[in-house]
């Protein structure tokens, strides 16, 4: 599982190695700053030996649980409060200026012992020959006993920029290429190669191994081949039918990326042979290592359960040490040149195929006043730069011919009942569509028929807010709400449309909701023309925190985001499964969605491929696929897009009224006291009717 290295690289490692090994035995700087060398120092130094033993031989699972258990020693929870990659400590020891990127520094070196598990020792190299320099420019600002704390801090800054200005076309163009080229196959070998009977694989991914990690391990390996295979059948059949209802050709695509959770390897295998037979090659990539790219974000490629949340939550901002022009203006410079240089396969690029879990401990981040922050400023140079990234992949990875699926487990976190839920999420996946088709469609038929939505909630929910709906010029060839089953997004149940946003009115509320690693309580949005005016949530004591935290998470730093969907969630048997298992609050967006209305903030289901036509099971179209917003694309691309889209979902029981009202006043409800009046939808009330 190692890369060969050239004798350069390794006598810059060895080099780098034991000048390390002397920082700890040299005093010449100010106590704190001294302890802060040290430990990073150590770290380094317990890096290098690891990754220099696994060269020689492999090693036994004790000893892999030994290396983790050392290198992961000060990002433990028990631990991290007194490490410098707690910004709290390192200001607190360092001063405000030096204390923040010194911590957010340290935090992105972690990423070591990840490389040193992959035999990525050049990488090591990097990042042992930074903190050499950065040791070096301190000793340099001592004058006597003296220290120099303002010339320090230019120079930190200076180096630190500068080390990623340099290195984001080694990071950047890495990132491409482990997306789009089936050569780059190290985590690829871990997941077909291994012995999965054994838990020693696990640790080949240089990630924090834990009981989630672990527990999913375990238990699909107390599974069945058969319930392997069909495990691995319905995410890899959904990717496929998601080519064939959009009409997309999947022929003509040799690249499938695979997104899972570490310990999901059993299914996993079984699926990378299954899209073999489709004549897909999988890639895979791991999850964001370092702050340039995007580590603390949602979890991407493949990933584990992190060893310290709020740790992860105290750097999510750390680029921003180093966030400007120059450096952006550099990225895409590069990422431009890495697409070029591998537009052969990402023309090939089939689209992600997800694994998602959930089930993880309940979180309530601390926000640190000592924590890395954004600028004014660079929250506008981040959205800019969002939007500039998107323009050059979508040059390269054409989105109208690419396609996607999403499917999720739960992990053992979840709690005591965690396999019953797995089983239960099994049976979620494996619904029969053709069923909810149907009674899916007699919901569309009474959608279609009205102008606007008007949706209220219930008891506290103070929902209530006005959609409007696109015009169909051609009811018997036309329809504006797509009739949504388990493809793409797995498991079935949900009609979605793109709202007119013009006369689209009201306040959306939700008392609880997950979107992406974090919980949101009494989250409200007031919206105005379709458009986002407002919006408060309950987290925090102050409310200036609480916007911040929405403002970086589900609006992406935009100063406003449209209304990108509404959609009606059918799948009433997930619902009933979070209420009878208490964790609804803990299911994600994929299975959340289905089980009430939903709406989306940011683009349309349909961005970038608005101009591609998309037909219902019963032959119309769904002609409902743009808003202003996106007609922009003909005229200025640069304010077509938001590139993001996050949905929020009204569960049942906060759910007093959905109907539509008709262009001549008639009111026809959808869902009424949380349960379907449509004729035909009975049964989806059910298993509402099992909980009371």
């Amino acid at each position: 599982m190692t890369l060969t290295l050239d004798e350069a690289i390794l006598e810059r490692f060895d080099l780098a190695s034991e000048r390390l090994l002397e920082i700890p035995e040299e005093h010449s700087l100010p106590e704190g700053l001294f302890l802060y060398f040290k430990e990073v120092a150590d770290y380094l130094g317990g890096v290098s030996y690891f990754g220099k033993i696994r060269r020689q031989r492999p090693l036994t699972l004790e000893e892999k649980k030994k290396c983790q258990e050392e290198l992961f020693y000060h990002l433990k929870e028990d631990h991290y409060e007194t490490s410098f990659l707690n910004p709290d400590y390192s200001v607190e020891v360092l001063g405000e200026k030096l204390g923040g990127p010194l911590s957010a520094m340290y935090m992105d070196m972690t990423a070591s012992y990840t490389w040193a598990t992959w035999g990525r020792l050049d990488l090591v190299t990097l990042m042992m020959e930074q903190l050499l320099l950065m040791y070096s420019m301190a000793t340099q600002n001592m004058m006597g006993e003296t220290f120099d704390e303002e010339g320090a801090l230019l120079d930190l800054d200076e180096m630190i920029r500068s080390f990623y200005r340099d290195y984001t076309d080694v990071f950047v163009r890495e990132d491409v290429e482990n997306l789009v080229d089936p050569q780059k196959d190290l985590l690829r070998k871990i997941v077909m190669e291994s012995d999965l009977t054994k838990e020693d694989y696990l640790y080949d991914y240089g990630m924090w191994i834990g009981e989630n990690e672990l527990g999913l391990h375990r238990y699909l390996m107390q599974l069945s081949e058969e319930e392997l295979q069909s495990m691995a059948d319905t995410y890899t059949e959904g990717y496929r039918i998601g080519f064939e209802v959009t009409g997309k050709d999947l022929s003509k695509k040799k690249v499938v990326s695979i997104e899972f959770h570490v310990g999901m390897e059993a299914v996993i295998r079984r699926a990378v042979k299954n899209f073999e037979k489709l004549g897909l090659e999988a890639t895979m990539k791991a999850d964001a290592l370092l702050s340039m790219q995007g580590r603390g974000g949602a979890s991407r490629g493949v990933y584990v359960t992190t060893a310290n949340r709020q740790a992860l939550y105290d750097h999510k901002a750390d680029k921003n040490v180093y966030y400007d022009n120059a450096f952006v203006k550099r990225r895409l410079e590069v990422l431009k040149d890495a697409y070029e240089k591998n537009k052969v396969n990402a023309g090939l690029y089939a689209g992600p195929a997800v694994t998602e879990v959930f089930g993880e401990a309940d979180f309530e981040p601390v926000n640190k006043k000592e924590a890395i922050k954004s600028t004014t400023k660079q929250d506008e140079l981040a959205v800019k730069d969002r939007r500039d990234s998107a323009e050059i992949v979508n040059t390269y990875i054409h989105q109208e011919e690419r396609s996607f699926t999403i499917i999720a487990y739960p992990l053992p976190s979840i709690g005591k009942d965690f396999e019953k839920i797995f089983c239960e999420t099994v049976k979620l996946n494996t619904l029969d569509y053709k069923k909810y088709q149907k009674m899916q469609q007699k919901i569309i038929d009474v959608l279609d028929q009205g102008e606007r939505a008007h949706v209220v909630g219930a008891g506290d929910n103070k929902t209530d807010i006005t959609v409007c709906l696109h015009p169909l010029t051609d009811p018997t060839k036309q329809t504006r709400f797509e009739n949504c089953v388990a493809d793409v997004n797995i498991p079935v149940g949900e009609v979605f449309t793109s709202p007119v946003l013009e006369g689209t009115n009201g306040v959306l509320h939700v008392s609880q909701v997950f979107l992406g690693n974090l919980a949101y309580k009494d989250l409200t949005f007031t919206f105005e023309d379709g458009c986002v005016v407002d919006y408060n949530c309950s987290n925090f004591a102050s409310e200036k925190e609480n916007k911040k935290l929405i403002f970086d998470n589900i609006l992406y730093k935009h100063k406003m985001l449209p209304l990108g969907e509404f959609a009606i969630g059918t799948n009433t048997t997930a619902y009933k499964m979070g209420i009878e298992y208490k964790i609804q609050s803990k299911l994600p967006i994929l299975i959340a969605e289905k089980t009430g209305p939903h709406f989306a903030v940011g683009d349309t289901c349909y961005s970038y491929c608005e101009d591609t036509a998309v037909f219902n099971p019963d032959g119309k179209e769904i002609v409902a696929r743009d808003n202003s917003f996106s007609l922009n694309r003909k005229s200025d691309p640069s304010k077509a897009y938001f590139n993001c889209h996050t949905d929020i979902t009204i569960p049942y029981n906060e759910l007093a009224l959905i109907e539509v009202i008709t262009k001549d006043g008639k009111h026809l409800p959808v869902i009424r006291d949380g349960k379907f009046v449509v004729p035909g939808t009975e049964e989806l009330n059910k298993p509402l009717e099992e909980l009371t």
